[in-house]
């Protein structure tokens, strides 16, 4: 049986990385899928096809990061409770998290298909690839249970220091819909559709395999007492979920809104935007890792009233995001005109080669910054442990105004580097935001800590 790690206790850089290892491998995992899904999409369907899903990249996010931002508010209560020691309430949370996520995902399924086709026209899509937009976009909607589902199983696993469960989960549902695209696309000829209710189909798996071992797992397993409506642990647990999901909503509403720039530039311009939007996974595969591991570690140590602990856990944080960043980049530069390749078909030669100018350009624009992106990560990831998701949300205005101000004042005005650098002045303004927030925090934590 996976062992929960408790990490009030020994050396926090050995904890982060052993925690974030399996969840590192596990991304890599579900990167690989992305690549090798945009890869049959772009070469089995076409080049309209990528534009077409680049044209709502953002607004499928949304509802990725609608349903990690609930979830990972919840798990910020379950890890401090357990750091606490207090299992009881922490089954309260954990069975209170699951009304929740329930109710969310089927809001979120109904509301998103009504509103749909409206947002698809604010997107300025254009008309060549409205409908396989539209209906990928459907398709990936129905699938907002399973989302939510999968995200909620594996944030509890997280939250008591599980990741190699979340991971074994993970690298079976890549490789299944790895296969699953293939018979979709080149053999039942479903196109864009069927890569989506692939997806559909392999969240669900996931999500059933993080439930049985939460099942299994003494620690966490509950039963009907816990799901009994609790309305103090509904108002906590929707104070701490609803600003990390409406930051991931801010967020995507501000990329949206990019997108609508974007997208009047013309499909060679929108497939080289899409094919490195969508190695940006590769780009910040670490940083998310790191940054449930440093959520648990801070929200464990929160909980037990150790703020120097934190204190160490961070400047262990920082060293492995700036190490781990600049290896990324360089990979980037030596393999990512390779890697945007991939996504882009040569059926037009001339279309072809301007999209894989724009990708390799805007690559390299993100691979030189990255290290920024993984420092606003560690900040973003500490604050949230510690239970500030208003904080949190705050950052993601922020980033919000910039992406927005910096895309369509310069961007609008038909020049490309303005919708590049977007994405790295939003960035370096979010991560300023939270360094200076997270030291008065954690000084507050230190004094009420002293206090007590």
């Amino acid at each position: 049986m996976t062992r929960d790690i408790n990490m009030t206790q020994d050396k926090p850089m050995k904890l982060l990385v052993l925690f974030a290892f399996p969840l590192m491998l596990g991304n890599v995992f579900q990167q690989v899928y992305t690549v090798v899904d945009i890869a049959i999409i772009g070469r089995g369907v076409g080049m309209d096809a990528l534009a077409a899903l680049g044209s709502v990249d953002w607004l499928n996010w949304m509802m990725i990061g609608i349903c990690q931002g609930f979830t990972q508010g919840f798990s910020v209560r379950i890890a401090q409770k357990y750091g606490e020691g207090n299992l009881d309430e922490m089954k309260q949370f954990i069975g209170q998290s699951a009304l929740l996520s329930a109710l969310l995902s089927v809001l979120y399924l109904i509301i998103g298909q009504l509103l749909l086709h409206f947002l698809l026209i604010l997107l300025q899509v254009p008309a060549d690839l409205f409908p396989m937009a539209e209906l990928y976009t459907r398709t990936l909607l129905i699938g907002a249970p399973a989302v939510m589902f999968f995200n909620y199983c594996s944030s509890v696993l997280r939250a008591v220091g599980d990741s190699k469960t979340p991971l074994k989960a993970m690298i079976l549902a890549c490789i299944i819909n790895i296969l699953l695209d293939l018979i979709a696309v080149f053999l039942l000829d479903l196109g864009i559709a069927g890569a989506g209710m692939a997806t559909n189909i392999t969240q669900c798996l996931a999500g059933v395999i993080c439930a049985y071992k939460i099942s299994k797992n003494p620690t966490l397993h509950f039963g009907r007492k816990e799901l009994q409506k609790n309305s103090r642990i509904l108002k906590n647990l929707t104070a701490i979920g609803t600003p990390a999901a409406a930051k991931n909503v801010i967020i995507s509403i501000g990329g949206m809104i990019v997108q609508t720039v974007v997208n009047r530039f013309g499909i060679a311009f929108i497939a080289g935007f899409t094919a490195t939007s969508k190695l940006y996974g590769l780009l910040e595969i670490a940083a998310i890792s790191y940054g449930y591991a440093i959520t648990t570690y801070v929200g464990q140590n929160y909980g037990a009233r150790k703020p120097e602990r934190i204190r160490m856990g961070i400047r262990s944080a920082i060293q492995l995001a700036v190490v781990t960043s600049l290896i990324i980049s360089l990979a980037m530069f030596l393999f990512g005109r390779q890697l945007t390749s991939l996504f882009i078909s040569p059926e037009i030669p001339a279309l072809a080669t301007e999209a894989a100018r724009i990708a390799y350009l805007y690559l390299r624009i993100m691979a030189i910054f990255l290290p920024i992106l993984y420092l606003l990560y560690v900040y973003l990831s500490a604050l949230q442990g510690m239970g500030y998701t208003v904080t949190t949300l705050i950052s993601g205005f922020i980033e919000f105004s910039m992406r927005l101000l910096v895309a369509c004042i310069i961007g609008w005005s038909g020049y490309e580097m303005g919708i590049f650098s977007a994405e790295v002045i939003a960035w370096f303004s979010a991560y300023l935001y939270l360094m200076i927030h997270y030291y008065k925090k954690i000084k507050l934590l230190e004094k009420s800590s002293a206090h007590s």
